[in-house]
Order: C-alpha cells, then sequence, then structure tokens
C-alpha cells in the first residue's frame, strides 16, 4: 500500500463509538500488535475514550493511541497500545499522539508518568518510548514485568517501561 506524501489534514479526537471498528483494523493490519477482539476495541472506545486518542488523515482513520489511568496509581497512564495506518507511517504521527494525549492529561487529570510494555524485539515502540522519555528530559526505566513463561500462548517478556516523572 502506498504511502501518502503528506496531508492536507490530520485532526486528533478522543475515539468514539463508531471509531472501534477502525481501532480493530489498524492493530490487524499493523502486523506487530496483539490483537484483540473487535468487541474489546468497542469497549474501548466506549470506556477509555478520555485516555486514548485516534488521528484522522484527511477524514481517514489513520491512528490511536489506547490508553488507561492506573487505578492505584492515577497520575500514571497506562499506554496498551499504538498503531498506525501503513499508508500515514514515518510521519511522526505515532509521536504526535502520543504527545497530545499526554499533554492533555498532564494538564487535565495530573497525570505525571508514562507506562507502556514492549517485547524486546520491537524497536520501532522502543524508540517511539526513548524519544518521547528524552524530549520531556524525563527518566525512563525499564525491568521485565510479564515474563514469557506467565504467558500461555508463547508470548514474548514484556518489557515496563516508566517515564517520568514529567
Amino acid at each position: 500500500m502506498p504511502r501518502l506524501k503528506s496531508a492536507s489534514r490530520v485532526d486528533f479526537r478522543s475515539p468514539d463509538l463508531e471509531d472501534g471498528q477502525h481501532l480493530w483494523r489498524m492493530a490487524r493490519d499493523s502486523r506487530v500488535l496483539d490483537v484483540n477482539t473487535s468487541y474489546a476495541y468497542l469497549l474501548w472506545a466506549r470506556d477509555f475514550a478520555a485516555t486514548s486518542v485516534i488521528a484522522t488523515v484527511d477524514d481517514d482513520p489513520g491512528g490511536f493511541v489506547t490508553g488507561y489511568r492506573r487505578p492505584d496509581q492515577p497520575e500514571t497512564l497506562m499506554i496498551w497500545q499504538v498503531a498506525v495506518d501503513e499508508r500515514h507511517r514515518g510521519q511522526g504521527l505515532a509521536r504526535r499522539m502520543l504527545d497530545g494525549l499526554v499533554d492533555r492529561l498532564a494538564d487535565d487529570q495530573g497525570v505525571r508518568h508514562l507506562e507502556t510494555t514492549i517485547t524486546a524485539d520491537n524497536s520501532a515502540s522502543i524508540a517511539l518510548f526513548t524519544s518521547f522519555a528524552n524530549a520531556r528530559n524525563a527518566p525512563i526505566e525499564r525491568t521485565p514485568l510479564f515474563e514469557a513463561a506467565m504467558f500461555p500462548d508463547g508470548h514474548d517478556t514484556e518489557l515496563l517501561f516508566r517515564i517520568g516523572p514529567f
């Protein structure tokens, strides 16, 4: 699929129920994310819209970031998934979505830390979150969270990346 050279308009907003199917398709088409059921993405768009963002590129769903505030640490935003449609990769869209979401939640809800889990072989996600931390001059800790043996399906170890305070 060809990449778009430049978009005339990129908008960021919280997802709604109509976006649930687009989130699922982007996750599936990424070929790297763990894909949840389509039902889960509908629930995500309904119940976690305030802590998630979808980017539309010329009115076409181009990417998303899903997250939630940790109940035991409400100043921490846990990022569940980041996806960018193949046609819109290489334009910094993932970083722009992440920055906008975190800035909004820092201002509105006092979020001062960000967490995510990444497998050791996911160089794109490691680069994204390392760049995010570096741009904010925020410390970043990397520790194993879920060891491979904990997964019943042959999943690789998930490393916890904790960034902040910022």
